[in-house]
């Protein structure tokens, strides 16, 4: 980054340097505005760092299909096939009447059966599969996303993944088609999920997007892109700087001996200590560049600080407790806590001026090459519980409902093998995701759920290669939809993503 170019992002600086009086005139300018942006949105990346195995996510619980999950995943050291719908959990230490397995702790026999969920619109029954029509379900520890499915506000996305043109599995075996560079390696995958390219990359979508809808936020474009998750390639772009937001206690962000009253003992410290440091005037380049930068953190702190302690802001519902339904523990949700934060500076949008914003929010932990029974259940039930708490705070900000403005999506690595290695799951390709938001066509199922099996005693799956899932919707569509919706012109979304073209359907139905 230039100096010039660093200079440009500062251009508020001037003003945030002094801090407090700036933040008193935001807030003042947000009190007139009133309690509710009328043209606000933002959209929230929820990224599951590790690969998430989705097939014990979304499942498909027509016969056939079942009796292909069930003999692909029920075999090994420890099992990770789940109980089908309507199965009683079984005591932990007794046996289970579907499985004959001893219940113990962490196993799907003391779960209970998997969650059925009624899509509005019928699957199409693919090449493969024997069912007259499909059925699904969700992981029997999803149950809040069960209730928002049926409620019309979560949608589900089936197999989407990293794509650079439609590939079936003919074209894949003889590699006559492009490939994503680096498919199963995690930090290329994850950066081709956030910035469309392997790792290494500068810009990722969702900065992209801030870039076009910056000037819409006024004074306030450094507030455009914001994690609670801290550095994401996803939020880069070509000028706008994410802004890394701190998910502790009130206030929201902390400058030593710059929020106090004294330092060292003396009331002058404070005043003295932010003009050293914000210091513009020195002869070197990279000198002033960096105070620059400070005080742009500086006078930032301030103004979202002042911001957090509007009674708007303070009003947003604190994340309920979380309970571990694996060990029944309660235990910290990180995410839950990040969507918090995420909850308040939506709220805080008005008192800062702000109409559009990205962000980004991670959940690590995904990678279940081991283990998956202790693991996995517990991290889906950390999903389900901080979206629902998200969809519920949404749905009150100062008496205001701004769900209709927020749209949140799920992200991750990749997807995971069908066949288990004996008590995990190896990386794969495509995987489902979920969709939430008032705007959000829920209650359905977008793209085409996949047939299920492995290529065993003479059949073979047309979705399947190595127990890996062929993608059947691109990263790109799912992005550019959601770009779409953002307020991102089909010329924009063809400059961001331009593999999007290779594809029959540049935009898709859940928005």
């Amino acid at each position: 980054m230039d100096r010039r170019h660093l200079l440009r992002l500062g251009g508020a600086v001037g003003a945030l340097g002094v801090g407090a009086p700036f933040a008193m005139q935001l807030a003042a300018a947000g009190s007139a505005a009133g309690q509710s942006a009328p043209d606000y949105k933002a959209l929230v990346c929820v990224f599951l760092y590790g690969g998430n195995d989705a097939h014990n996510m979304v499942l498909a619980t027509d016969q056939d299909s079942w009796t292909r999950y069930v003999n692909a995943r029920d075999t090994g050291t420890d099992p990770i096939a789940l109980m089908p719908v309507g199965a009683e959990p079984t005591p932990v230490g007794q046996t289970s009447p579907v499985t004959g397995r001893v219940a113990e702790r962490a196993s799907p026999e003391a779960w209970g059966g998997v969650l059925p969920i009624a899509p509005r619109t019928a699957q199409r029954v693919p090449e493969g599969t024997s069912a007259a029509s499909r059925t699904f379900a969700l992981h029997p520890f999803m149950a809040p996303l069960q209730a928002l499915f049926g409620q019309g506000r979560l949608a589900v996305l089936a197999n989407v993944g990293t794509l650079v043109q439609p590939t079936t599995k003919a074209q894949y075996q003889a590699r006559s088609v492009a490939l994503p560079p680096s498919l199963f390696s995690h930090n290329d995958q994850q950066s081709t999920w956030q910035a469309l390219s392997q790792e290494g990359a500068r810009t990722g979508w969702g900065g992209r997007f801030a870039d076009l809808m910056a000037s819409m936020n006024g004074a306030s474009t450094l507030f455009t892109a914001v994690s609670a998750a801290g550095n994401a390639v996803f939020l880069s772009g070509q000028s706008v700087v994410q802004y890394q937001l701190s998910t502790g206690a009130q206030p929201a962000v902390v400058i030593s001996s710059q929020q106090g009253s004294t330092l060292f003992g003396s009331s002058q410290g404070p005043s003295a200590m932010r003009s050293l440091i914000t210091d513009t005037s020195v002869a070197n380049n990279f000198a002033a560049d960096y105070a620059t930068t400070v005080a742009r953190s500086v006078g930032a702190a301030s103004t979202v600080n002042s911001a957090f302690s509007q009674q708007i802001v303070t009003s947003v519902a604190t994340a309920p407790a979380y309970t571990n339904p694996v060990l029944q523990r309660v235990e910290a949700n990180s995410l839950a806590v990040q969507l918090q934060t995420v909850a308040r500076m939506i709220a805080a949008s008005s008192v800062l001026g702000v109409r559009r914003q990205v962000f980004f929010v991670s959940l690590g932990g995904w990678d279940t090459h081991d283990f998956q029974n202790n693991v996995q259940p517990n991290l889906l039930a950390k999903v389900a519980h901080a979206l629902s708490y998200f969809d519920a705070a949404l749905s009150n900000i100062g008496g205001v409902d701004r769900r209709s403005q927020v749209t949140t999506f799920t992200a991750s690595d990749f997807g995971r093998g069908f066949t288990t290695n004996g008590d995990g799951t190896d990386h794969a390709w495509g995987a489902h995701h979920f969709i939430m938001g008032g705007a959000v066509n829920g209650g359905d199922i977008y793209g085409q759920y996949p047939t299920l099996g492995a290529d065993v005693n003479g059949f073979s799956n047309p979705d399947n290669v190595g127990g890996a899932l062929i993608p059947t919707t691109s990263v790109d569509q799912y992005g550019a939809t959601l770009g779409r919706w953002f307020g991102v012109s089909d010329a924009d979304i063809d400059v961001i993503f331009p593999r999007v073209r290779n594809f029959n359907s540049r935009y898709l139905d859940f928005v």
